[in-house]
């Protein structure tokens, strides 16, 4: 197996709505912002090669919408997913798997793109099967009115109407084990429905892609939760738990949206869990 982080594009996104209930005065010790309250935020992906599988998880916000949609969210830097893939070897046409964390459109916006004329639309990668899970497909495709802003129909239901739309297994529990791509899955309920957290082993070690559970460092203590949480009490819960195990297993959390630390490990100390050391990439995956 190999691993390759994948850069989608960064943006930015209004740091109190990161943070929530959180003051200024603490998260932009470690998340600094703008004067227009902006903090930087990253697109991440992880692709995955094992034996003739290529696994790609998430795929940033993509290429379709208006200058305006893209104007709120101030795209910084030159990464693109093909910049990123060919750098790797790669090309689009290689996926055979797109595994999205959950369907927001920062997460699941790369997979669809204009057709050639621009009448419509087609997956971004012809090959590739696009899972998702049950629950927060039907959660997606019928959007609370909180979310529904995030659930954009152009980046969903063409998935569905490609023939090329697949669903993992749903646990028993919290933790789905070995499931269809390979990798354990973590269910985490607190951000949106059935959010999925993939725990790949790798090398003896074990690399969990936070998504939303664990945006930034920043967001390690158990009380700084997004204000987009559907539901902050339950992502508390769900962090306390998820970090425990990460400290006591010494797993390696990959940051999908940190702009500026890749990968990190978690230890307990008197205050709870926190941050032990940071990666690259490369310090991981060479």
């Amino acid at each position: 197996m190999k691993l390759y982080p994948i850069n989608a594009g960064n943006f930015k996104l209004d740091g109190g709505a990161m943070f929530g209930v959180v003051p200024k005065s603490l998260w932009s010790r470690t998340n600094p912002a703008d004067s227009n309250n902006m903090i930087d935020i990253a697109a991440r992906c992880l692709l995955i090669e094992d034996g003739n599988r290529l696994t790609l998880i998430d795929t940033g916000m993509g290429h379709k919408q208006s200058e305006k949609f893209y104007g709120y969210y101030h795209l910084w830097g030159n990464d693109t997913i093909d910049k990123s893939l060919n750098a790797n070897g790669f090309q689009r046409d290689d996926i055979t798997d797109v595994f999205m964390t959950h369907l927001h459109f920062d997460h699941c916006g790369g997979s669809i793109q204009w057709n050639k004329d621009k009448t419509g639309y087609e997956p971004a990668f012809k090959n590739a099967s696009f899972w998702s899970n049950e629950n927060h497909w039907e959660w997606a495709t019928n959007p609370n009115k909180r979310e529904k802003a995030s659930f954009l129909k152009e980046n969903i239901m063409p998935m569905q109407d490609s023939g090329q739309l697949k669903f993992t297994a749903l646990p028993n529990g919290d933790i789905l084990k070995d499931s269809a791509l390979g990798f354990n899955i973590f269910f985490a309920n607190g951000h949106t429905e059935k959010q999925m957290i993939p725990m790949i082993n790798y090398k003896g070690k074990t690399i969990c892609f936070m998504a939303d559970l664990l945006p930034t460092v920043g967001h390690l203590p158990i009380p700084f939760v997004m204000g987009y949480d559907t539901r902050p009490l339950l992502t508390l819960d769900e962090k306390e738990k998820f970090l425990n195990l990460a400290a006591d297993n010494n797993y390696y959390l990959f940051l999908e949206h940190d702009a500026h630390n890749e990968i990190i490990t978690v230890k307990h100390t008197e205050k709870g869990v926190r941050l032990d050391q940071i990666f690259t990439c490369n310090d991981i995956f060479k």
